[in-house]
Parts: C-alpha cells; structure tokens; sequence
C-alpha cells in the first residue's frame, strides 16, 4: 500500500522547524494551546504512520491549538479495523474540487470542521527525463518564517486501557490544481499537478472564520497562490534512510550537477493531469 502512495505522488511530506510560538503571534486570540513548547524534530513529517502534529481549529467562538492524527480516520466507514486503515492512509489529503461538489464523499460531511496547519514549508518530487530518480524539492511562502495550510478535522471516539473513552482528533490536508512553478515540480504519478493549497495571510484567518458559508468555501477553493509568492530549493532526500553527507537538515539546499533549471526537463512534455 505505501510503495503505491508512494508512485501516485500525493502532498504527504511537510516541514515544521519554525517556533510553534509563531502561531500565538498570528492568532493571538488563541485561548487553549494543547501542544508542548518542547516539540520534537520536525524538520521532515510524513503522514504514513498517522503522525500527531499540532493544528489550529475552532471550538465555538475560540480558537483552540492542539496536536490531532495526521490522516482522518474514517468513522463508520469500511466493514473492519483492517478495511478501516487501507482507506486512512489514503485520506491524509484531499482534494479541495470533491468537498462541495462530491455529496457523497467524506469531506463534505465534515466540511464545517475546519482547521489550520501550520508548517515552515513542504516537500515535493521532480521527474526529469534521463534521470533515474526524481529529485526531491522544498517549497517554502517567500518571507513566512510559518504559514498555514487550511484542511478539515474528525473526532473519534477510542478507549483507554483502563476503559476510559476519550476523543481523538485527526485531519487531512487541502490540496488543488497546481500553479506554474508546483506543475513544474510535482510533474508525475497519478496525481501530478497537484499542490497544497496555499493562501495568503488573510485567508488562512477568513478559513477560521467562525461562520462559512458553503460560498465562502468555493471562494476559498478558488484561489490559486501565484508562482512568484513562493520559493524552492532541490533537497538531498525526503524519506531516504541515508543521511546527509554535509550533516545539514533535510530542508537545506543541496546541489545536483547538471540540473535543468524548473521548466526545461530536457525536452520532457508534461503530461495532462486528471483532477
């Protein structure tokens, strides 16, 4: 199951080495922060093993920062635990088209459960014709030590050794067509083409707003963050066991000789994108 998310290329690698403080100073009114300032090393976050990560989300008239499962777990959905857990790591991400305009899908059930995820920045694959392997790229907002990618949350209901029932959150990232500069990164597998969605500063707090419309929602789906608001940087490695000859973290620059600058893959035709 992984080594087939792996060909298909989904947005399943961020960053977060930012100071989580950071949030506090953008959503000042935060009244209830559940996540330890003592965070651990999140310089490469992967959503396969349903991570806890700390998001922004909205309790009533308070915003609340707490750690929830990356990857919703589908409540009341499939016949087993086992059917449960093929189908979760696959919903660690969603597509923003589906949540207004599949009413059958689960994201349009819990499309009122809006959230905020804050990270330094994400990480992405590049084909390039003639290499064997991709290369690997971070992606960062130009001048945003953090920025917060919206999505949607779900709470469960699980017990504890002890038979105490508590309530666990997970939630799942919003992904859209991808500007010019993302097409040119992320340019294979199933769902090439495809980017987080990114938004401006006011956005992320409209995307909190305690009441939304099903129109707000559209608006927010349709903006598209344009390429020049963005910055990357080829990686040494995402998930590779291997590490770093020169010992520096998994974002920093890392130089490949005879690299096609973005857009010029040596005469490979990007190919058209299902969404």
């Amino acid at each position: 199951m992984v080594e087939y998310l792996l060909r298909r290329q989904l947005c399943y690698d961020i960053s977060l080495h930012s100071d989580i403080e950071l949030t506090k100073e953008v959503f000042p009114k935060i009244k209830d922060q559940r996540v330890s300032p003592q965070l651990p090393d999140r310089d490469h976050v992967l959503s396969f093993d349903f991570p806890s990560y700390p998001i922004v989300w909205r309790a009533g008239p308070e915003l609340i920062l707490s750690e929830m499962e990356w990857s919703v777990y589908p409540v009341n959905r499939g016949k087993t635990p086992e059917d449960r857990l093929k189908m979760r790591i696959k919903m660690a991400d969603m597509r923003s088209e589906r949540v207004l305009d599949d009413k059958s899908s689960y994201w349009h059930k819990i499309r009122k459960n809006r959230c905020l995820i804050p990270v330094s920045g994400t990480y992405e694959h590049r084909a390039i014709q003639g290499w064997a392997k991709k290369v690997p790229y971070y992606i960062w907002q130009k001048d945003r030590p953090i920025q917060f990618l919206p999505g949607l949350y779900e709470f469960r209901e699980t017990a504890l050794s002890n038979g105490e029932k508590i309530q666990t959150g997970s939630f799942a990232m919003l992904t859209r067509s991808a500007n010019e500069l993302m097409a040119n990164i992320h340019n294979d597998g199933e769902y090439r083409h495809r980017m987080p969605l990114f938004l401006t500063p006011e956005l992320e707090q409209f995307w909190l707003s305690e009441h939304l419309t099903d129109d707000d929602l559209q608006a927010v789906f349709d903006y598209m963050l344009p390429s020049e608001k963005l910055d990357c940087h080829p990686v040494f490695s995402i998930r590779g066991k291997k590490p770093r000859p020169d010992g520096k973290q998994k974002f920093e620059y890392w130089r490949y000789e005879n690299l096609p600058p973005l857009g010029n893959d040596q005469g490979m035709v990007p190919q058209l994108s299902l969404f």
